[in-house]
């Protein structure tokens, strides 16, 4: 039997806006602290809002993005979070005060929440059904990407040519982002007369997808864990004496995910969720204790690798899974379902691991963490692992007896 086709333009249209919009969030992530410090003499106690602004206002539009998906459409929302993340990314241009760059830091964290959650929902109904495991690793290779270009051009920029040189990128790529999102075409799926979703949903569920949830617990467990090396893995190597090898952190990283993906994906269709996702938490919870162990620079190096292979693979497998519990017309709802929790999980990391570091070090939290990433094998476990693992064998046994 054929596949259905995978890499259609459409596909590279909706990676490719998830890629430059992505880009732009890492690049500013770690260059507008940098920004705040040098132009508008910012304490330090006031640059953890900078992210944590931006990530609350993403959060809370995410729902409503879902919610807006099911009546404006996909493609509109999408426009409308892209035009606005363009507009914020030109106003960076003009920032003189800290009040003024939090401001605009809500205002770009709408349009964040808004494009990223449209590009997950309509990227779930882009890819052919039996392949969506391996259409949804490839699709999180291009955020994962992101994260090594973003920090990359953003603080080589600023370390040769300044800070007005990063807002340009940004906003040239996110013209890029809006350009790729006019060429999208997006498969509108209405509700079926035999759903019983034909009503439109009303209170919560207008906002949360339920059958999302429990896989978006277990994502918020893996986000908090990870927290710690999105937030202060520079700060660490800084610390150690890895300052040269940190620069080939996200990397290695990403080589390792790149290698992985075309197994990955393919394993998750084939063989089921439970054959990815535990050998995935597993290398994550062993590559952050690695961390807290490294000694040397390829120790360190080595503990990227693995934490690359294991995130990455979690993170589509897991959004993967969210969107396949929901049905079609509420894929939006879904998707902004699971990057609430998973944004709060990162957010909440990032804050109470801050104060953890402080108490016990930076070994000890690292340490600390990997416990939690284990603990998520046991989240996933009871609240995802044993229904896929039954549902399976039910398959598995109307496929012989026929």
């Amino acid at each position: 039997m054929q596949k259905s086709k995978l890499w259609t333009k459409d596909f590279l249209a909706v990676s490719l806006t998830s890629f430059f919009v992505f880009v732009i969030f890492y690049m500013l992530t770690v260059t507008l602290p940098l920004f705040a410090t040098d132009e508008l003499h910012a304490s330090k106690q006031s640059l953890g809002l900078i992210v944590t602004i931006f990530l609350v206002s993403g959060i809370v539009f995410r729902p409503l993005a879902g919610k807006w998906m099911t009546t404006l459409g996909q493609k509109k929302v999408l426009l409308i979070g892209v035009f606005i993340f363009l507009i914020g990314s030109i106003l960076y241009m003009n920032i003189h005060s800290l009040s003024a760059l939090l401001l605009l830091r809500v205002l770009h964290g709408i349009g964040f929440g808004m494009s990223t959650t449209a590009t997950g929902a309509i990227v779930a109904n882009v890819i052919p059904e039996q392949r969506k495991g391996e259409g949804m690793g490839y699709y999180a290779t291009f955020m994962n990407l992101a994260m090594v270009v973003g920090p990359f051009v953003g603080l080589t920029l600023t370390n040769t040519l300044g800070h007005t040189a990063v807002f340009t990128v940004a906003v040239v790529s996110s013209v890029l982002a809006l350009l790729c999102s006019l060429v999208l075409r997006v498969p509108e799926v209405q509700a079926s007369s035999a759903t019983n979703e034909i009503q439109p949903a009303k209170g919560l569920a207008a906002f949360f997808e339920y059958r999302s949830l429990p896989i978006s617990v277990a994502g918020l467990v893996v986000a908090f864990s990870y927290a710690s090396v999105i937030s202060f893995v520079s700060i660490y190597a800084k610390e150690m004496g890895f300052t040269q090898a940190s620069s080939f952190f996200f990397v290695v990283y990403a080589v390792c995910l790149l290698a992985s993906r075309p197994f990955t994906g393919k394993w998750f269709d084939q063989y089921g969720e439970n054959s990815v996702v535990y050998p995935s938490i597993l290398s994550l919870a062993i590559g952050i204790f690695l961390l807290s162990q490294a000694t040397t620079s390829w120790v360190f190096l080595l503990a990227g690798a693995l934490i690359g292979l294991g995130f990455g693979t979690i993170t589509s497998s897991f959004q993967s899974i969210a969107v396949k519990k929901a049905s079609p017309h509420r894929r939006g709802v879904a998707t902004a379902t699971f990057f609430v929790f998973f944004d709060s999980g990162m957010g909440l990391g990032s804050f109470l691991l801050g104060i953890l570091s402080t108490a016990a070090g930076y070994k000890g939290m690292y340490v600390f963490c990997s416990i939690v990433a284990l603990l998520a094998i046991a989240v996933y476990l009871v609240l995802h692992g044993r229904k896929s693992q039954k549902q399976r064998i039910i398959s598995q046994n109307e496929s012989l007896g026929k």
